[in-house]
């Protein structure tokens, strides 16, 4: 009886401890391209035929040593995200890329990540880095970050770069640990959901008068 209960228990044990290790679903094949043509709805993406899968389901010509375009951006930073929705064959493997560019003086704003780790690698330029921990200590971990130097953002924990340069632009190179990490603007989701959140909660959240919420 004894026994029984105690490789019940170890289990149980394992089966949380998967749980809480495992970003995305781990694969059980060598790959699972996803079928975009699929209406079946799943955590992820359904697997195509390996039969149909061809070299091309793991390639994109993403250009990402290419320089993009920082003007547009009100911010003064442009995003290239690399996941499964680019490149099928990342389906299951929890893994994504993504290029940033910064303008001088420009940055990517306080933001989280709900689905995955990233490490960020300088290419070419200065940024300074963060990220804030939970409550309630809300403690700052920052970093001024020089080519070829590497940062950690913990995952869902509000971070963000800014390119301290007023002259010369940024880029950096991330990695993230999901096929598909989401991202979470702060300031365009609390002010900039729809529908719009009350300016009540916002005042009092940020303990300013309304007026200044709107």
């Amino acid at each position: 009886m004894a026994s029984s209960s105690f490789l019940l228990f170890t289990a149980i044990l394992a089966l949380v401890s998967w749980q809480a290790l495992a970003s995305d679903p781990g694969p059980l094949q060598d790959f699972c391209v996803a079928d975009n043509s699929s209406r079946v709805l799943v955590n992820g993406f359904v697997c195509k035929d390996p039969k149909a899968v061809t070299a091309e389901d793991f390639f994109l010509a993403a250009k990402l040593d290419m320089p993009r375009d920082t003007k547009m951006s009100k911010v003064g930073s442009n995003v290239t995200l690399v996941n499964v929705m680019k490149i099928a064959g990342l389906n299951t493997l929890g893994i994504s890329l993504a290029r940033i560019d910064y303008a001088p003086l420009g940055e990517n704003p306080p933001h989280t990540h709900p689905r995955a780790t990233e490490i960020l690698t300088v290419l070419e330029g200065t940024l300074y880095v963060g990220f804030v921990t939970s409550n309630p200590e809300n403690k700052l971990f920052s970093k001024e970050l020089r080519k070829g130097e590497v940062f950690v953002f913990p995952q869902g924990l509000i971070h963000f770069q800014f390119n301290p340069n007023p002259y010369k632009p940024a880029v950096a190179i991330a990695a993230l640990s999901s096929q598909n990490p989401g991202a979470i603007s702060i300031a365009n989701a609390v002010f900039g959901s729809k529908p719009m959140i009350s300016d009540d909660v916002l005042a009092k959240a940020f303990q300013v008068e309304k007026k200044t919420v709107d």
